[in-house]
């Protein structure tokens, strides 16, 4: 079975950096589109960035805007979310995610592969 297993999470300061990173098979690394989703105590989960297949197009949430870059390994098939600046508001559960449909993560709905999360804590 197919999956996706994501590892970096962790406790940080207000300020400070952190890295996720999400490693996927060779055969869904190579042909889907890669994102990465949070999900906050009590909110509904949210997408943060995707990258396209081939790395050319990205896509970040505001919120994620100028603060957090994500890319693509192809030697580890591997996609990380670099985050600095981080807020107490970027607390949240982090999600790696996958899908053929590079669209498909605008509303999140029928994500073909999801992680099973990190954890990702801000404090003030």
């Amino acid at each position: 079975q197919e999956r996706l297993v994501e590892s970096g999470g962790g406790l940080v300061q207000a300020g400070g950096s952190l890295k996720v990173s999400c490693v996927a098979s060779e055969r869904i690394f190579s042909t889907y589109a890669m994102g990465w989703f949070r999900q906050a105590p009590g909110k509904e989960r949210e997408l943060v960035a995707v990258i396209s297949r081939s790395s050319i197009a990205a896509f970040y949430a505001e919120s994620a805007k100028d603060r957090f870059t994500i890319s693509r390994d192809n030697a580890n098939n591997a996609v990380y979310l670099q985050m600095n600046s981080l807020k107490p508001e970027d607390t949240a559960v982090y999600f790696c995610a996958a899908d053929p449909r590079y669209d498909a993560f605008m509303t999140g709905r029928s994500i073909e592969y999801w992680g099973q999360g990190t954890q990702v804590t801000v404090s003030s």
